[in-house]
């Protein structure tokens, strides 16, 4: 085991629960060597529980060994980049691991990317392989030719469906008209051919903790994407730091709701490599579906939610909630976004669980903030920084200079699960790590019990009328008004306010009428006259990431449409 010395002494570790110590030790293993460890003490515990069908973790590791098999039979060698094009299914889980255990890179994909995005993350990784779910493929087709893939691994939905369901499943998708037929002639192979016929050993790959095991690509909301360089180090580090921050779990007792998707940072890390590491049973929803994830909840009793705002907001507005016992969850960390106060007491008062915000970025595997489960925890704050982590505020011009106490400025860490740069990047890699620090681009404030609060992107702050503005701040006010389900702000450009015009985009709740001129009167008993809203438009929904992130750059794309302006790069 390892340990990380604190180098700096931090004013947040007084307020660290009872067993969350400042400095941990980690076990100096890769990914494959978590499973391989937990399988050795949990062999015979379920794994993966997928509508029913349940996967042990004996059955797992072999799975995995498959198929790093399979793939070393298809050519594929260690630092190689294979691509995962999966929702959280066993396959993905199966995929991740036998491609970390062989020592390839794993390059995460959202399934319900567009061609041209796909396009664009697999010709800057330069995978040449790619692990899909069939239905994808009319999307794929579109995107491989300009791509260095030369191998296609695809499986279905129903691949690990129980029975009925696994009959059931191709009518469903056909009425839905989701269902894709594909030949699986070389070079398109099958999944479950290819580990039916691959060895159960352990491979024989000298993969070391500090070797590369993921390009973890960031969301792409604010610009081109770019492929966080991401070691089994890492990620280890993060999933144990959340192991150690989750006071209220016991391993190899625990189940995990695994519907925050493994394709993002968050979910692999909160969800998959932590439950893993615990000996969890990993609950497997590939889409967040309100019924869907309350039927789960009632069924199969899990007890850690990680999720984001969007999804405890949707439970708890549900019309029949009071049907539903969701007294098994114990803890649930929100993230990749704030949680606002009135959703976590929702949530808490359904559910007697103990609900806190955290922030984490790509960048950082992802976690380096959250409240104390159990401890004294600040509303509108990202609590605290994590073990082994430091935390400051620096000047946004020059990010050279640290604030003091309760100033704005950007948000700066240091930690073991911070990335090693971006891939093929240099440029970028240096301006984000700079002596040792990940400048994140959010502007922050901290407390002088080192809680911090996240003010706002530096790429979302408003300038007008010569202030800067920060959205979160109106946000926040918006939620409050009885009438608002979601709200999100952006800036316009407008020479009449000597830079932006600030506009609201507002969701109401089911059944709810208003007018802007009310939303507009009910900002100015609580904001300045110059935070307050110009113009409000009023939407049945916001568009949004697949993990919540409202994509404000696609709103002012929109308005700059409207206005014919072109887009600054």
């Amino acid at each position: 085991m390892e340990t990380i010395k604190n180098t700096s002494l931090t004013p947040w570790v007084q307020y660290y629960e009872p067993g969350v110590s400042a400095t941990l030790a980690y076990p100096d293993l890769t990914l494959g060597g978590v499973l391989e460890e937990t399988t050795r003490k949990f062999p015979d515990h379920t794994a993966l529980l997928f509508f029913g069908r349940k996967i042990t973790y004996a059955e797992l590791d072999r799975l995995v060994n498959r198929f790093a098999h399979a793939l070393a039979g298809l050519g594929v060698k260690k630092g190689d980049r294979v691509a995962l094009m999966l929702p959280n299914i066993p396959q993905m889980v199966i995929a991740y691991y036998g491609t970390l255990r062989l020592g390839a890179v794993a390059v995460t994909t959202n399934p319900l990317y567009h061609a041209h995005e796909v396009e664009v993350q697999l010709k800057d990784s330069g995978a040449e392989t790619l692990v899909a779910v069939d239905m994808f493929y009319p999307v794929i087709k579109q995107a491989l030719p300009k791509t260095s893939v030369k191998t296609l691994i695809l499986c279905g939905i129903k691949d690990y469906l129980p029975f009925p369901l696994n009959l059931l499943y191709p009518i469903k998708a056909k009425i839905e008209k989701q269902w894709v037929s594909v030949k699986r002639v070389p070079p398109i192979h099958d999944f479950i051919a290819l580990i039916s016929h691959a060895s159960d050993a352990r491979p024989d790959s000298p993969v070391s903790s500090r070797d590369t095991a993921i390009l973890q690509y960031t969301g792409g909301t604010t610009g081109i994407p770019k492929g966080a360089i991401l070691t089994h180090r890492n990620l280890v580090v993060n999933a144990v730091q959340c192991r150690t921050w989750l006071t209220v779990r016991n391993e190899g007792e625990e189940r995990i709701l695994s519907v925050i998707p493994f394709f993002h940072v968050y979910g692999m890390t909160t969800a998959m490599n932590l439950g893993v590491l615990i000996g969890a049973e990993l609950i497997l929803l590939p889409k967040f579906h309100t019924k869907e994830v309350l039927d789960a909840i009632q069924k199969h009793r899990p007890t850690i939610f990680p999720g984001i705002q969007a999804m405890y907001q949707a439970i708890g507005h549900f019309p029949k909630i009071q049907k539903y016992d969701l007294t098994s969850i114990k803890a649930a960390i929100s993230g990749a976004g704030p949680l606002m106060h009135e959703v976590q007491d929702m949530f808490e008062q359904l559910t007697k669980a103990r609900i806190v915000e955290g922030y984490g970025l790509t960048e950082a595997s992802p976690v380096t903030h959250a409240n104390p489960i159990f401890g004294r925890r600040k509303p509108g704050t990202i609590g605290l920084p994590w073990p082994d982590t430091e935390a400051k505020i620096m000047d946004v011009e020059t990010g050279m200079k640290e604030l003091a106490l309760g100033e704005a400025g950007e948000l700066v860490v240091r930690g073991p699960q911070v990335m090693q740069g971006y891939w093929n990047k240099p440029e970028e890699t240096a301006t984000t790590l700079r002596g040792g620090w990940l400048h994140t681009g959010d502007i922050a404030k901290m407390d002088p019990e080192g809680y911090f609060m996240i003010v706002d992107r530096i790429k979302d702050m408003i300038k007008t009328v010569g202030e800067n503005v920060y959205p979160r701040e109106i946000e926040e006010v918006l939620f409050t008004h009885p009438k608002v389900k979601d709200a999100v702000v952006v800036g316009l450009p407008h020479e009449e306010f000597m830079g932006e015009k600030i506009k609201a985009y507002i969701v109401l709740k089911e059944g709810q009428t208003a007018t802007a001129a009310e939303i507009i009167e009910f900002c100015k008993v609580e904001l300045s006259k110059f935070k307050v809203p110009k113009e409000v438009e009023f939407r049945d929904q916001l568009p949004k990431t697949l993990v919540g992130k409202v994509l404000r750059r696609v709103l002012r794309d929109e308005e700059r449409v409207k206005l014919g302006i072109k887009e600054q790069i």
